[in-house]
């Protein structure tokens, strides 16, 4: 998982980058960079650490032009190496190549291998080198930068969300099923910008337009916008993880609203799974949308049980496990007061490895709590993600492994209970049959090598007949 940015305006674009990938941190907290291009020379500056940490004023103001890309980085195929932060910048034949990606693609190796036969060296191990590779191969060849699109998207397969910079053009396409989102939108100035969420438009001013359409390729060129659909699939699968941790509560993704749908999980959880305590609290942040919605529904009174450390990242997705168990104490610490001696239902997003609830809970019990009752958003998750999620086998996951009532003694809460599949589906509002839900049923929207596929349809538009 990583959040991208692209804008194109009539104003110099490198300070609202920044904005746009500050808003966007929680997406990747490993490394950032934002690449621009002046007409001439494309500009470049990336390195490890927060947004905040790898861009100073100095550094914006030498990231010169009017159009211009970004990316945060979590780290899913490729590892943590320096040559893997992005964008990625390629010069070839006259042209100029800068790219960035969200998502993973599962075919990276048969390709690797492929594009190495044809004599083409990789620099990186992560597959959004592969996706340059793709493009710049089909340009050197005399096709349009829609025709390297068109060729691209049939070749990979997986998730992916890409926005390049082709001599200065801004382009961007998304996967025929929409697993990772992107949306577009308009800036005060008359610019267009392009990111992975909402909230990166907002920060900005800018008017959001629309979601890019799964399959979907644009073109932000003199002002306007040119669209054309590339791939069609009977069904969708937006990635249900989305909703429920990975993007922020105050974004709207595919039409629908992250704050509402964990607030509504919340609710059904407490129809669900209710129990007997004296507060609600959430585990912040990502369970405090969920934790009002039980509270609410329930009428227990919502109460913080624990403060987070604000300048500490997000847990799940620090790069190593020993990391995440540091983090825990770092960024939590109980309020006395309002734990001690009482029964309290923490609530939270997830469950995937078991260590940081496990942690939680210990924590929260030295400080008196007299009951633990563990309310997760989310059913177990039993599968591993190929997709662009950090749990990748299924030794990682504790669900995959032990039953609710073994996970719930494993982790020595008082009671341990999961919002249902349906439960999900309902506050999410989209079809079941356009969700990948494959982490949650070991059944996913591509073909895995090993793995059970669900069976959607996916095959190519005739680019020339679409707008």
């Amino acid at each position: 998982m990583c959040g991208i940015a692209g804008i194109t305006d009539t104003a110099e674009v490198s300070g609202s980058l920044y904005l746009a990938l500050y808003a966007l941190q929680h997406r990747g907290q490993e490394s950032a960079g934002i690449f621009t291009y002046d007409g001439e020379t494309v500009h470049k500056y990336k390195g490890y650490g927060l947004v905040a940490e790898v861009f100073s004023g100095p550094v914006l103001e030498r990231l010169t032009g009017t159009t211009g890309i970004g990316h945060v980085r979590y780290p899913t195929t490729g590892g943590s190496k320096p040559e893997n932060i992005q964008p990625f910048h390629f010069m070839f034949r006259g042209h100029s190549l800068s790219l960035v990606h969200n998502g993973n693609l599962i075919n990276t190796d048969e390709l690797r291998y492929e594009y190495e036969g044809h004599g083409h060296i990789f620099s990186t191990t992560s597959d959004t080198e592969v996706i340059a590779a793709i493009l710049a191969n089909e340009i050197i060849h005399d096709h349009t930068p829609d025709e390297a699109i068109s060729y691209c998207m049939r070749k990979i397969s997986g998730s992916y969300a890409v926005i390049f910079m082709l001599d200065g053009t801004l382009y961007a396409f998304r996967d025929p099923l929409g697993i990772k989102p992107l949306c577009l939108g308009k800036t005060e100035t008359g610019g267009h910008i392009l990111a992975s969420e909402s909230v990166a438009l907002d920060t900005l001013g800018a008017e959001f337009v629309r979601d890019i359409a799964p399959g979907e390729s644009v073109r932000l060129q003199g002002g306007e916008v040119f669209s054309r659909s590339m791939m069609k699939s009977k069904s969708c699968a937006h990635c249900m993880f989305e909703y429920v941790y990975f993007a922020r509560a105050d974004s709207i993704i595919d039409g629908v609203s992250v704050y509402e749908v964990r607030r509504k999980t919340g609710a059904l959880l407490a129809q669900e799974a209710p129990a007997k305590a004296d507060l609600i609290s959430p585990i912040p942040d990502s369970g405090t949308a969920a934790a009002t919605g039980f509270s609410r529904e329930s009428g227990i009174p919502f109460r913080e049980a624990l403060i987070k450390n604000r300048y500490t990242g997000r847990t799940f997705i620090m790069p190593t496990q020993e990391k995440r168990e540091i983090a825990v104490r770092m960024k939590l610490n109980p309020v006395r007061g309002h734990i001690k001696d009482k029964s309290v239902v923490l609530v939270d997003d997830s469950i995937v490895r078991g260590t940081t609830s496990k942690k939680i809970l210990s924590l929260v019990r030295e400080f008196g709590a007299k009951e633990l009752h563990l309310r997760i958003a989310s059913p177990p998750i039993i599968a591993p993600c190929y997709l662009g999620t950090d749990f990748p086998t299924r030794n990682e996951l504790i669900a995959s492994k032990k039953s609710v009532p073994e996970v719930e003694a494993e982790i020595d809460a008082t009671s341990l209970a999961h919002i249902s599949l349906d439960g999900l589906i309902q506050a999410i509002g989209i079809p079941r049959e356009n969700l990948c839900l494959g982490c949650l049923t070991g059944r996913y929207p591509v073909a895995i090598p090993g793995e059970e596929e669900d069976g959607r349809e996916i095959g190519m538009v005739d680019s020339y007949s679409c707008p």
